[in-house]
């Protein structure tokens, strides 16, 4: 039995405006932030192999070059180019994946403070139930507004929030389950924004896994400081 994981880092990154040339390698308490990631799943000891979906040829030489200095453990790692949607990447990085490979743990390298013991309940979840998603209790106010624009004198809707869960990754599956549920989003061209939205089209129910540790993503160029922060509190 293998365990593999698939490492994101083919997004654009347009809402880090410019203030960073790639998030994905951009230090973070010394070190890039995919790294981070790649540590992670080290102390962990929950993979065999990696899958890195990348950009293009510039992006993969400069990652193949940093994972190369911190791969301690010394996976194997397999290289997938990235397609125009994220949903896109995934599946090319599935289809590339080994027969031998039983369980694929899917992460956006953009989430570099996924910690080595939420891993390893991941794991253990997905071995008992085939699919399971970090995710974390909605505790804010959540408020709907229509879709115009302007964000200026809106008309809120309340939406409540017992039962919301905001989703993280990594998000784990059964190989074979998570490929056939990619391969019928392909089939009959719906889009999605999550591997479980894949299987909640094929009516599958994915396992919750409750993170307590702070798992948040890059997404605007404040992010990196607050990141820093919480980095440098965890290793204080």
């Amino acid at each position: 039995m293998s365990y593999a994981a698939i490492f994101l880092c083919a997004g654009s990154g347009t809402r880090m405006r410019g203030t960073v040339q790639d998030k994905v390698l951009t230090p973070l308490c010394g070190l890039p932030v995919l790294v981070h990631s790649l540590k992670a799943f080290q102390t962990a000891g929950i993979i065999d192999q990696i899958t890195v979906v990348y950009r293009d040829e510039e992006q993969r030489l400069e990652i193949e070059q940093t994972l190369s200095q911190h791969n301690d453990a010394q996976y194997p790692i397999n290289w997938v180019e990235g397609g125009r949607e994220r949903q896109d990447s995934v599946f090319n990085a599935l289809n590339e994946l080994s027969l031998l490979v039983e369980y694929v743990f899917i992460h956006d390298c953009a989430r570099p403070l996924v910690h080595p013991d939420a891993l390893r309940a991941l794991r253990k979840a997905v071995e008992q139930d085939n699919a399971a998603v970090l995710a974390h209790r909605v505790t804010d106010t959540i408020k709907k507004a229509s879709t115009k624009r302007s964000v200026r004198k809106r008309k809120l809707q309340d939406v409540p929030r017992a039962g919301l869960w905001a989703m993280e990754t990594p998000q784990a599956f059964q190989r074979e389950m998570i490929v056939e549920a990619y391969r019928r989003l392909r089939l009959d061209n719906l889009s999605v924004t999550d591997d479980t939205a894949a299987l909640a089209h094929q009516h599958i129910g994915v396992t919750l896994v409750e993170n307590l540790w702070p798992n948040p993503k890059v997404t605007v160029p404040g992010d990196l400081d607050t990141m820093e922060f919480l980095l440098s509190k965890r290793e204080g």
